[in-house]
């Protein structure tokens, strides 16, 4: 399965590949990738449905192929966002509170057993 992920060939980054130039390889969702991943989620898509997923899904490539031409050489690769500031990678501190009355939950589920929520089957393959 091809998900077309807009690859640029950078040689001096992959070494032993390729001819040494330059090369971009663009490839797009087919509808039989649409078909397969909404299979592999337990999906039932109408042909609408996929057409439109298809267009998305390729939109979304095409916007990261973009953001692949972006000059990125000059910026700091960061394991987490909070990493740029520091007062925000100091979690709050964790407050005990008092839990929602199981009784006024119980009442709003569609469905329930004694102390619990009952759910549908979810997984039926």
């Amino acid at each position: 399965m091809n998900f077309g992920i807009h690859w640029k060939f950078q040689p001096e980054k992959d070494a032993g590949f390729g001819t040494g130039n330059a090369e971009e390889m663009t490839a797009k969702v087919t509808v039989d990738d649409v078909k397969r991943v909404a299979e592999l989620a337990y999906l039932e898509l109408t042909p609408e449905q996929t057409a439109h997923m298809l267009t998305d899904l390729n939109a979304i490539l095409d916007y990261v192929a973009e953001l692949n031409e972006l000059d990125t050489a000059s910026v700091t690769p960061l394991a987490q966002v909070s990493e740029l500031q520091e007062s925000a990678s100091v979690p709050r501190p964790d407050q005990p509170q008092p839990s929602l009355d199981r009784a006024v939950v119980m009442l709003q589920a569609p469905e329930a057993g004694q102390a619990f929520f009952k759910v549908p089957k979810v997984i039926e393959r």
